[in-house]
C-alpha cells in the first residue's frame, strides 16, 4: 500500500481521535471584539509594527487572514483551539491594526518575510499556519522560503499556482489607481446594509451575509480607511497580488512533506476546489481535501468548529520531522 493511500484511509480513525482530545465544545473563553481590543500587542519591526493577539500555550499555531480581512477572522478558531496550542493570529503587513511605515514594501513576498521575522522576534522555530484566501498565498510562500519552521499547513479556499491573481483582477485595476478604499470599502463603512448585500463584501465572500455583524464590519473596515498612508497600503497591497507569486514555488511544495491538508469551500466562485485538488497532488503529505457544500470564500470564520476540527485532527498526524524533513 502506497503511503499517501495509507495516511487517506487512517485519517478517519485519527479523526474520531481528534474529537475525542480537542474537547472544544464548550470549554473556551469568549472571543470577540471587545477581548481583541484589549489582548492586542504588537511586535516591532524594521519599517513596521504589526498587531496580534494570542492564547493559549504548547507549540505555536499561526492563522493568516484574508483580503480586506485581519486577524480578527480567526476569533472562533482560536476560541476552540487555544487549549492545544499557543494561537496567534497577526495582521499583515498595511491591513487591519498593524502600524505600517511609508517606505515599507507590501507585497505577498513582504508578508512572507515578515512572518519570518515576527517569529524570531517571538522566539517562535516552527510552526503550524492556518490560512485563508491571501493569507494562504503567505503562507505557502513562508512556507517554500522556510520548509523547516512549517509543521503542518492547513490550507482553506486560496490563491493556488497559476489561479493568481483570479476574478479579483477588476478589484486589482481599482487599487492600482488608488481607488479600490474609497470605492468598495468606505461605502460598506457609512452603510453596513450595503456590506451584507450581494454587492458587498458579505454577498460576495460569506456563506450566510446576513450574520455579518455592524460590529464585525467596524473591526475589518474602520482601521483601513483612517488615514491616507493606511489607504494607499490596502490599495498598495492588492495592487502587488496582480504579480503571480506561486508559479516559481511549485518545487519548493513538491519537496515538502509536512502533513497538509485543504479544506474547500464549493460555492466560491473564485478558488475552485480544482485547485485544492491541485494541491493534494502537489504536496507529498497531503491529507486529502475536504470539501464543503454551500460554503463561500470566508467560511473559516463562520465555521469555527470545522476549522478545529480539522486543525485538531492534522496536528495529531505531526510525525517526528520538521517542515517535512528529519529533524
Amino acid at each position: 500500500m502506497r503511503r499517501r493511500d495509507f495516511l487517506r484511509i487512517s485519517s478517519a480513525a485519527i479523526g474520531a481521535m481528534a474529537l475525542r482530545e480537542v474537547g472544544f465544545a464548550g470549554q473556551h473563553k469568549r472571543i470577540d471584539a471587545t477581548w481583541y481590543r484589549r489582548y492586542r500587542r504588537y511586535v516591532k519591526l524594521p519599517g513596521s509594527e504589526i498587531a496580534y493577539v494570542e492564547c493559549g500555550r504548547g507549540p505555536a499555531a499561526v492563522f493568516l487572514h484574508g483580503y480586506p480581512l485581519n486577524g480578527f477572522q480567526w476569533r472562533g478558531a482560536l476560541e476552540r483551539l487555544q487549549g492545544h496550542r499557543r494561537c496567534i493570529a497577526l495582521d499583515v503587513l498595511g491591513m487591519g491594526y498593524t502600524r505600517t511605515s511609508a517606505g515599507q514594501a507590501i507585497s505577498p513576498a513582504a508578508q512572507a518575510g515578515m512572518l519570518a521575522m515576527f517569529l524570531d522576534t517571538l522566539s517562535i522555530d516552527a510552526v503550524d499556519l492556518v490560512a485563508n484566501d491571501s493569507g494562504g498565498l503567505v503562507a505557502q510562500m513562508f512556507l517554500a522560503e522556510h520548509p523547516r519552521r512549517v509543521r503542518t499547513l492547513l490550507l482553506t479556499n486560496c490563491d493556488v499556482d497559476t489561479n493568481s491573481p483570479v476574478q479579483f483582477v477588476p478589484f486589482i485595476e481599482a487599487a492600482r489607481k488608488g481607488l479600490f478604499v474609497d470605492d468598495f470599502i468606505l461605502p460598506q463603512l457609512q452603510d453596513k446594509a450595503l456590506a451584507r448585500s450581494p454587492k458587498g463584501m458579505g454577498g460576495l465572500a460569506y456563506t450566510y451575509p446576513e450574520g455579518l455583524t455592524d460590529e464585525t464590519i467596524e473591526t475589518y473596515f474602520r482601521p483601513l480607511v483612517e488615514t491616507p498612508l493606511k489607504k494607499a497600503q490596502v490599495n498598495k497591497y492588492a495592487a502587488s497580488m496582480g504579480t503571480n507569486s506561486l508559479v516559481g514555488i511549485r518545487e519548493a511544495l513538491r519537496r515538502w512533506e509536512g502533513p497538509a491538508r485543504m479544506v474547500w469551500g464549493l460555492k466560491d466562485e473564485l478558488f475552485g476546489v480544482g485547485w485544492a485538488e491541485w494541491l493534494d497532488r502537489t504536496l507529498p503529505g497531503s491529507r486529502g481535501v475536504r470539501r464543503i457544500p454551500g460554503a463561500n470564500l470566508f467560511f473559516p470564520e463562520e465555521m469555527p468548529d470545522l476549522i478545529a476540527e480539522e486543525a485538531a485532527q492534522l496536528w495529531l498526524q505531526q510525525t517526528p520531522r520538521v517542515g517535512g524533513f528529519p529533524a
